[in-house]
């Protein structure tokens, strides 16, 4: 990963290291929006939370400009594609990225506005590749 992200890295291993991290986020994005609930109703929690977490280390990671990843990530965003097994309407991704920011600001108490401003770019990074494929 480049320099540049990796003060995001490090602040992802302190949210992670929270307890209730994932669950926040959850909590967040299924309040977010109302068509956020249903696209969850026969979710197995154990497997999407592990999902998750490697699904963010994937972005970060991505954004990072990292090639090695770029397989993963285009898994991940033909799932999500309209033709995928769990679509996700890009209008849906900035709320996905403003629950995951919720989330770091109240789980990573070393978070500055340059650091959160980092975050945000890399999720957008992310996002903007599952648009792009959907």
């Amino acid at each position: 990963m480049s320099d540049a992200y990796a003060g995001v890295q490090a602040s992802y291993g302190r949210c992670t290291r929270k307890k209730g991290f994932i669950t926040r986020f959850y909590e967040l994005l299924l309040d977010s929006d109302p068509r956020m609930e249903p696209m969850f109703s026969h979710t197995d929690w154990t497997k999407q939370n592990k999902a998750l977490r490697r699904g963010i280390s994937i972005a970060l990671t991505y954004a990072g400009g990292s090639k090695i990843v770029e397989r993963s990530l285009k898994e991940m965003a033909d799932v999500h594609s309209r033709k995928g097994h769990a679509p996700v309407k890009p209008e849906l991704y900035g709320y996905w990225r403003q629950s995951l920011l919720q989330a770091v600001r109240e789980h990573d108490d070393r978070l500055t506005p340059e650091l959160e401003n980092k975050w945000a770019e890399a999720l957008k990074k992310t996002t903007d590749f599952f648009v792009e494929r959907y």
